[in-house]
């Protein structure tokens, strides 16, 4: 038998009754209970003594003793010679046993307990020193107090009232978790989840976010494989092509040949790469400012350097040989792209430091900057055709940052070139 349920409804719905309800019962038991018990103890004590003091005022024939008192205390009596009552009583009741429980220690003689249940009154018959029997009828709330039993209807009552209230707030998040796993579900299968948005809190829209932002990157990441096998079958066949023709026209020369071999190793080497991905790399205290300089000075050393740095840059830990290959790739297309100048500045806040990368050269057109990103695409329409490269530098960069838990823009500089822009939590 499974005493724990599966589904996160329940299984929440649960966590949140079941110590209210064993809370509830505590306090009923505990304070409740033993305020009930000596509620009813003292109430029956104190009709018992006024029962025993009427019955003393009556077998010593001082009636109207006994009817003053009555009538202070509100208790109605009546001396009978005989009485028609059920052969049964009620002395065992719970609501009269401490009653009658009283009534034989402080008398020397039986009393019969009878109860109108529906009228809420209850009737003692004790019988006299001369044969009669005298019956004190008052009502049941003197001896039994019902405000326990309103206190249990509440503390149902509350748990109920709680269960309204907090269920359809359960279901919301259920709903959103079920969305998520239905996403997740097609994701898994290679399909889109059409429509899909993230709701409910603002943990699970963090959890939904997250998944979208996984599901781009494989999508990214397949893409990326799938371009690296047509850029390897499409980049190597022109060289070895040209390279036989050379051989078997016996036009061939050592540099020629050099040429090409040297430009397929650079291929292959970028290519080799970029599938290696980020080597693992403990993170480090790192300030950016000394490692952009030094990266700038080796890139572009005939280009005029402007840089714009605070005059105490923030510290914060990173990886720091994946940020220098990051932002070496950045610098150097900068480096091969501007006529003259490269910027680099930086600029913190609490959370987040920005560094901007920009160049006077040709640019990107805005309808090219995503296609600048793909890896092994060359906008060599934009930025020139005897540059070279295999086209991965900007996304080998964006990898890297995207690992750091940072973002990179393209954006279009004040210079007239590119404005690369990345962003890095603190």
């Amino acid at each position: 038998m499974r005493l724990i349920p599966r589904s996160f409804l329940w299984r929440t719905i649960l966590m949140i009754l079941l110590p209210l309800v064993i809370a509830q019962v505590i306090v009923a038991n505990a304070f409740f209970g033993n305020h009930w018990s000596r509620v009813h103890d003292t109430l029956a004590r104190t009709l018992a003594g006024e029962i025993a003091t009427m019955t003393n005022f009556i077998d010593s024939g001082d009636v109207s003793a006994v009817e003053k008192m009555a009538r202070d205390i509100g208790i109605n009596v009546t001396i009978n010679e005989t009485l028609n009552r059920p052969k049964s009583n009620d002395n065992r009741a719970h609501e009269t046993g401490r009653l009658a429980s009283e009534l034989s220690k402080r008398l020397q003689r039986r009393a019969n307990i009878y109860m109108d249940r529906g009228k809420r009154l209850v009737f003692i018959d004790v019988p006299t020193n001369d044969n009669k029997i005298a019956t004190f009828g008052t009502s049941l709330y003197r001896i039994y107090s019902t405000s326990t039993e309103v206190f249990i209807i509440w503390l149902v009552g509350s748990i109920l009232i709680v269960s309204i209230l907090v269920t359809p707030f359960i279901i919301m998040h259920t709903r959103s978790i079920r969305r998520i796993a239905r996403a997740a579900s097609r994701f898994g299968r290679g399909l889109d989840a059409p429509g899909f948005v993230p709701t409910g809190s603002q943990e699970i829209r963090e959890a939904a976010t997250s998944m979208i932002t996984m599901k781009e990157r494989l999508d990214r990441y397949n893409r990326t494989r799938t371009d690296m096998l047509n850029a390897v079958s499409h980049d190597l066949k022109s060289p070895l092509a040209r390279m036989r023709l050379a051989i078997e026209t016996d036009t061939a020369t050592n540099a020629d040949l050099i040429r090409d071999i040297d430009r397929m190793t650079e291929m292959v080497n970028g290519y080799l790469a970029f599938a290696r991905g980020e080597t693992p790399e403990i993170e480090q205290a790192t300030e950016l400012p000394p490692m952009l300089i030094r990266i700038a000075r080796d890139a572009a050393p005939n280009k005029e350097i402007i840089t714009e740095f605070p005059d105490v840059p923030v510290q914060f830990y990173a990886r720091p040989m994946a940020l220098a290959r990051a932002f070496s790739n950045v610098i150097e297309n900068a480096a091969r792209y501007a006529k003259n100048r490269i910027k680099i500045s930086e600029h913190d806040t609490e959370d987040m430091v920005e560094i901007t990368i920009e160049d006077d050269g040709p640019g990107i057109p805005d309808n090219r900057k995503k296609d600048a990103l793909r890896p092994f695409v060359r906008l060599d329409d934009a930025r020139g055709t005897d540059t070279g490269g295999t086209g991965l530098g900007l996304s080998i960069a964006q990898t890297a940052i995207e690992n750091h838990g940072g973002q990179l823009f393209l954006e279009n500089s004040d210079m007239g070139g590119l404005r690369v822009r990345i962003v890095l939590p603190i």
